[in-house]
């Protein structure tokens, strides 16, 4: 399994992975959870998808996406402000330059449990260590994003703490929190797994090589 990440100069080139990783989003967040989504030709978009994000995906040995993530800059329309601004203590982000906002996070929850730190999916740990790596590189030191009580636990089970930025508030069928997240050095070393491959790393290793 290894980290891939789609900016959106690389959308033609992954369209195959980010077909996949729609129908992941549908099967999630439709199908299981049940939450009030539009779901299209076997696959779950927003306007959100409209805004030319980075998708952060998780993907198996067998070329299959088996977990993924949105991001955008949290300065430009986010989820949080537009959509749930309910779930924040005035209303209002109060965005810098330095703050990312992470939605529609999901993992393949059929996989076989190959279990990482705190008995948490390799491929959720994958996922986190992901974000917080792109992140760094990126110039963001704080994630913030929209998610569920349930959710808000597996980030403490993983060492990952979140800050809350207002109180839980009851939305359809569950109980939704807006949170920050700290993207540095030791939350990315808390949540890596033994073996992470991002194409991040990868190219930084190749370029110190070539370097020396």
């Amino acid at each position: 399994m290894q980290i891939l990440t789609v900016s959106p100069d690389r959308y033609v080139e992954y369209q195959n992975l980010l077909k996949q990783m729609f129908r992941l989003r549908a099967d999630v967040f439709g199908a299981r959870l049940e939450w009030d989504v539009t779901v299209a030709d076997g696959g779950e978009r927003d306007q959100y998808d409209d805004l030319n994000p980075t998708y952060m995906l998780a993907v198996s040995g067998g070329n299959k996406v088996v977990g993924c993530a949105r991001l955008l800059p949290a300065v430009g329309p986010t989820m949080l402000e537009l959509t749930f601004p309910q779930l924040l203590a005035d209303g209002s982000l109060n965005a810098t330059s330095a703050m990312v906002e992470s939605s529609r996070f999901c993992v393949d929850t059929t996989l076989p449990a190959d279990r990482g730190g705190g008995q948490l999916h390799l491929a959720t740990l994958t996922m986190f260590a992901g974000i917080i790596e792109w992140s760094m590189a990126n110039g963001y030191d704080e994630i913030v994003t929209a998610t569920d009580l349930r959710f808000e636990r597996i980030l403490n089970r993983a060492g990952w703490p979140m800050t809350r930025l207002g109180q839980p508030v009851e939305i359809g069928n569950t109980v939704a929190i807006a949170g920050a997240l700290a993207a540095n050095q030791e939350s990315f070393e808390q949540v890596r797994p033994p073996n992470y491959l991002s194409d991040l790393s990868q190219a930084v290793g190749q370029s110190e090589r070539s370097a020396a």
